[in-house]
């Protein structure tokens, strides 16, 4: 059996194991079991401790010549006393002129968002109060975006989502946010926190309509779905902003979009961010550094340059469930935006792999032995399927 563990090439069960069967000196039907087929899940579990295609995602990009920023191959960390010299003087150029510029104009940003918001939360509900709104975020998010040199390239303008809708996109950084509402305004969706965090959501909260959950609320599907359902449902809101991912991956692909985000109805509007990681790493691997770590990273990088695809927006089909329209979205972002197209999970990132992934390879192997009547049984006999 080692000829086909080498030459085996990729493709869906049923071809590999039939290309391991090939092998033997005696030909097995189709519905029978073979000792050999044990081989392919043999192979699918060293690749994936090898190089699995999640974990890999929640790790820095490598890059394919270095950006005199930090390494992502630490297997080189000199090469020659010229590039040591440029990359000295890069550092002092980065932490020395370009960071203290950075913190002022991130400072001045919060500071204006903060003051700004409270003083327009004071106004009357009036179309001026929500212009003024409108106003005050877009020259915050505009200055914070300066903070970090963001370089940002938008795309199909005329796609940009409209209120009473829901704008949603693959998620990078916690910056995502930043480079979004520089070009237009959304209500925000999230967990209501304490400290400086609460402060800034507060003040923001007075002046537009963003929806903040308590930690006991956002146990509470039906009550989120709900409050955004009736955001939606006002046609003068702001589109509601969600990343349905839930969480960074490292702008190279897309992950599982949550089918939440696709319950609530109205029109979603997609959109595609994809960072050029030759300037600086967008990507927050929260496993590695907190906040204020990445941050520090991001404001002593050269520049943030991203490129933002607004795509036409979208419904749901007649007999399509929210699941089906997540991935139809999630597949449009993927295509414009040059990602992978991946149909796995992200929370995998900190938990472990659903029983219900299991049950599904052990359903396709034991229809594949089975043959037709397997199949034809197979919901009648889920407890047998389990076992084999």
């Amino acid at each position: 059996f080692l000829t086909p563990l080498y030459f085996m090439e990729g493709g869906s069960m049923e071809q590999e194991m039939g290309e391991l069967r090939r092998y033997r000196t005696q030909s097995i039907s189709r519905g029978e079991f073979s000792l050999s087929d044990s081989f392919y899940f043999y192979i699918k579990g060293l690749e994936s401790i090898v190089d699995d295609q999640v974990t890999q995602r929640f790790s820095s990009e490598e890059l394919v010549s270095w950006n005199l920023l930090t390494r992502t191959n630490h297997n080189f960390h000199y090469i020659s006393l010229r590039l040591t010299i440029i990359w000295g003087l890069g550092v002092i150029i980065r932490y020395c002129v370009l960071f203290p510029l950075r913190i002022t104009l991130a400072i001045i940003g919060l500071t204006w968002l903060v003051i700004g918001t409270t003083l327009v939360g004071f106004l009357p509900n009036h179309r001026l109060k929500n212009w003024l709104s409108e106003l005050v975020h877009l020259m915050c998010y505009r200055i914070c975006a300066r903070g970090l040199s963001a370089t940002i390239q938008y795309h199909n303008k005329e796609n940009k989502p409209q209120k009473g809708g829901i704008c949603v996109a693959n998620h990078t950084s916690p910056i995502d946010i930043v480079i979004l509402a520089n070009d237009g305004c959304y209500a925000m969706v999230g967990q209501s926190h304490g400290g400086l965090m609460g402060v800034i959501q507060r003040s923001m909260v007075r002046s537009c309509p963003h929806v903040w959950f308590e930690r006991s609320e956002m146990r509470d599907r039906n009550a989120v779905t709900s409050r955004l359902r009736a955001h939606v449902a006002a046609k003068t809101n702001l589109p509601i902003l969600i990343f349905p991912e839930g969480t960074c991956i490292n702008n190279t692909s897309v992950m599982m979009f949550k089918k939440g985000s696709f319950e609530i109805g109205g029109t979603i509007y997609p959109v595609a961010i994809k960072y050029d990681p030759r300037f600086g790493d967008a990507f927050w691997n929260s496993a590695k550094y907190n906040m204020v770590n990445y941050l520090l990273r991001m404001m002593t990088s050269w520049a943030i340059v991203v490129n933002v695809w607004y795509l036409p927006p979208m419904t749901r089909r007649e007999g399509e469930d929210a699941a089906q329209f997540a991935n139809r979205v999630k597949s449009a972002i993927a295509h414009q935006g040059g990602l992978l197209d991946m149909a796995w999970d992200g929370s995998l990132k900190r938990a472990k792999v659903k029983e219900e992934f299991k049950e599904q390879q052990q359903k396709m192997y034991s229809s594949m032995v089975m043959g037709k009547k397997g199949r034809n049984s197979q919901e009648p006999h889920t407890e047998s399927t389990r076992r084999q």
